[in-house]
């Protein structure tokens, strides 16, 4: 225990030294952090916890997703709903099935560990750019495009991939179309209440004390319980704290709520708190992604077929962001031409794709490549794409006070 906690202390620190220095740099924080994690491997630094897809899931992923989503107005969201749910679901198909396709047909891959892989790493995970965009001051319906779709895709792409495990083991059980489409329903269906059941309860209680401290370790309860409890059911946790965070970030936390649940200082200090976990929980998961990389041989994979997966998961993101966004072209949906360059370019891999690839049974054909695959597209993703956002932003005058700059719905 006292080697785990020194440990984590000493990520800490590492981690507040990486976010002067970005800072002071201008550079991207998580790019900061994973080029760190790799240097600290390679000067042979260890740490007790590593890396594992029950860290990911239970730790790292609740408080990194209710505290993006208690800051999504529902107003907001409701207006664009309709392509965020588009990119979301057709989105995640699209992209599994792009990547999974080209996996078969260049690199000869069974089709069970390429439908695998290509689901995992459907889910995007643009951390990076969001912490940019809030550096940078972009507001607006970019950013809730951005952020929405890829809360809502993690939880479409964790609930696919349960599926693909299922279907792909060594003597699944014979499935009809009807049971499959009600297991999804249930997974779905089945996170988004118990999240906004939990997130309810608890909010039923927030408004019975005045006490910050409690209500906001209720908050903490409405987080991880709401995901917690969605895995027990056998349903989609990812979504269950997405909806927890929404419902409490639209009745307790954002201005502008009729009813006010919590006082202005209370507020203040439950935002405070949940920003403090989010930028902890980036720092454990974006250090160790560096140091986990640097251990992996990727010559188990080979640098060409890493580069033609690279390619692929690249052709997917294009290929499911500009094709649907054409759907909305003529309507009051219409996503500009620069802003589907910028949702291209974000569509960033991360925690949640290393999360499901560290879920792989260890039995399935390919497991090795599979994490080999996951972890250099995600370091890929980070540094480059992360390192570039800003450069496009700039180039396609998006960035607040650009001559060319659009304005903002």
């Amino acid at each position: 225990m006292d080697v785990l906690v020194s440990s984590m202390v000493g990520l800490l620190v590492v981690s507040i030294l990486v976010a002067m220095v970005a800072r002071r740099l201008s550079l991207p924080y998580t790019v900061g952090l994973v080029v760190t994690g790799i240097v600290l491997a390679l000067v042979h630094v260890k740490i007790a916890a590593p890396l594992t897809h029950a860290f990911i899931f239970d730790v790292i992923l609740p408080p990194l997703l209710f505290e993006a989503a208690l800051h999504i107005r529902w107003h907001e969201l409701k207006r664009d709903l309709l392509p965020v749910l588009t990119l979301s679901v057709l989105g995640v198909v699209i992209s599994a099935l792009v990547v999974a396709t080209g996996m078969a047909w260049l690199l000869n891959w069974p089709v069970a560990p390429a439908a695998a892989f290509g689901v995992l790493i459907a889910a995007t995970d643009p951390v990076a750019v969001i912490a940019m965009f809030k550096d940078t001051g972009i507001k607006g319906r970019l950013r809730l495009l951005v952020e929405s779709e890829s809360l809502f895709n993690d939880g479409v792409a964790a609930v696919l991939f349960a599926f693909v495990l299922t279907w792909a083991a060594p003597s699944p059980a014979a499935a009809s179309a009807t049971s499959v489409a009600l297991s999804l329903s249930l997974a779905t269906g089945g996170g988004l209440a118990v999240g906004l059941t939990v997130a309810a309860v608890t909010l039923l209680l927030t408004g019975r004390t005045a006490d910050h401290l409690t209500e906001t370790m209720l908050t903490t309860v409405a987080a991880y319980g709401s995901f917690l409890l969605a895995e027990q059911l056998h349903c989609s946790g990812v979504l269950a704290t997405v909806a927890a965070g929404l419902l409490t970030g639209n009745v307790a936390v954002q201005s502008g709520t009729r009813r006010k649940i919590l006082a202005d200082e209370s507020r203040e200090f439950l935002v405070s708190f949940w920003e403090f976990g989010a930028f902890a929980a980036n720092s454990f998961v974006f250090l160790m992604i560096g140091m986990a990389v640097a251990r992996i041989s990727f010559a188990a994979l080979g640098i060409t077929a890493l580069a033609i997966i690279i390619g692929l998961v690249l052709a997917g993101r294009l290929l499911t962001v500009y094709p649907l966004c054409v759907l909305f072209r003529r309507s009051r949906w219409a996503i500009s031409l620069p802003e589907q360059h910028v949702m291209t370019w974000a569509g960033l891999r991360g925690a949640l794709a290393l999360a499901l690839a560290l879920a792989l049974p260890p039995s399935m054909a390919f497991h090795n490549e599979i994490l080999v695959a996951a972890f250099g597209v995600a370091i890929f993703s980070i540094i480059v794409q992360g390192l570039t956002m800003k450069p496009l932003l700039r180039g396609l005058g998006l960035l607040p006070g650009s001559a060319r700059m659009e304005p903002q719905r």
